[in-house]
């Protein structure tokens, strides 16, 4: 395959850059997620310390229509730009390259600053046990955040808690956007996409907080408490919005189970993400 640097932060992470499918499958590196088709984890570049995703395009042909679309790593780049542009914290950029072979992208990686000092949504908000005030604190600033980014014109495809990393500083809140390649940008962000992320949100948290505190996050994002009659008008068209994105998750979930064909000998190649890291390891120290 033929490495294609978008980006390179530096000297340093362009020569890395050239070598990158070494570097995540090496001893420097430590895999934390792995899919069928995607791998994310830390990976090491002497002292310093960065987050690494790699996503296989699937087909040849997918690969293809990426060239047209633009790639994962090509959307990174878009999307932290359109963040800093904004003024919103989000994971800086360190690399992004594509992987092509026979003219399709047919992989791509994705160098960020690891924000160690930084926590996902939920575990920052419940570190503190029953501290009622300080949840109230969180909820208020990240629900203003987000409403602050959908008036900036911007949304994202996929707003889950786990795409949002929390750090404070005394009485500062900082909320870093995360998983760039989603963010998008609109003359203006529309009612119906400003509640999709509100849902996406939503479903991603209700494992940890009660459904109250997730109504208070609403009347947060909106800045008041809205009249009974139009509570329960945002309601309902918030749980249509719910329960269409949940039909649309498990029939997604199903077509992935039961018609992934077997790979042919040429798509054998590009498989590394779906085999175990040791083995994997192995193989490249060879």
């Amino acid at each position: 395959m033929r490495m294609r640097v978008l980006y390179a932060d530096s000297a340093e992470w362009l020569t890395a850059a050239r070598q990158i499918e070494q570097k995540c499958i090496g001893p420097a590196s430590r895999i934390i997620k792995m899919t069928a088709r995607a791998s994310a984890g830390f990976l090491r570049l002497g002292e310093k310390e960065a987050f690494f995703k790699r996503i296989e395009t699937g087909s040849w042909s997918r690969g293809l229509l990426s060239r047209l679309g633009g790639s994962h790593a090509a959307r990174a780049l878009r999307g932290a730009e359109i963040l800093e542009r904004a003024g919103f914290a989000h994971s800086r950029p360190l690399a992004a390259i594509e992987a092509r072979w026979l003219g399709a992208i047919r992989v791509s990686y994705v160098i960020t600053e690891p924000l160690r000092s930084a926590r996902i949504f939920s575990q920052f908000a419940l570190a503190d046990g029953r501290n009622f005030q300080r949840r109230e604190w969180i909820c208020r600033r990240v629900a203003s955040e987000i409403k602050n980014l959908h008036d900036a014109g911007i949304y994202t495809l996929d707003m889950q808690e786990t795409n949002l990393m929390l750090e404070s500083h005394g009485d500062q809140l900082t909320v870093y956007f995360i998983d760039l390649e989603d963010f998008r940008q609109a003359r203006r962000v529309s009612t119906r996409r400003r509640l999709l992320n509100l849902v996406q949100l939503d479903r991603s948290v209700g494992r940890f907080i009660p459904r109250t505190r997730r109504l208070r996050f609403l009347y947060c994002y909106l800045g008041y408490k809205p009249s009974k009659e139009h509570a329960r008008q945002l309601v309902r068209r918030l749980l249509e919005l719910r329960r269409r994105a949940g039909r649309r998750s498990a029939s997604a979930k199903r077509a992935v189970q039961s018609s992934r064909p077997a790979p042919d000998a040429n798509q054998r190649t590009f498989a590394v993400s779906a085999s175990p890291p040791q083995p994997v390891r192995k193989t490249g120290n060879n």
